[in-house]
């Protein structure tokens, strides 16, 4: 119960850095790629331990974790690639 506690204060300040960096004026890369390294912390919590999969074979979390990892990935290309005009 407490362990569920302190997962959902990481969640609570992770999610508030993350809109404190969507709300501030200056958008850089860095910002972008503060974003996405909270997506894929808070994803691995989520996936870890209100999915269950902390206990499980490393294979079962691997797919769940590689499948966060492509689809962070795949959105942070698309954002730091260059608009082609």
């Amino acid at each position: 119960m407490i362990k569920t506690i302190y997962i959902y204060i990481i969640l609570f300040l992770l999610t508030s850095i993350t809109l404190f960096l969507g709300n501030s004026n200056s958008f850089t890369s860095t910002f972008t790629i503060i974003v996405f390294i909270t997506t894929i912390i808070k994803g691995q919590l989520i996936i870890d331990y209100f999915m269950g999969l902390k206990n499980v074979k490393l294979k079962y979390r691997m797919f769940i974790s590689l499948w966060l990892l492509l689809i962070v990935g795949l959105i942070s290309i698309a954002y730091l690639l260059p608009i082609q005009r």
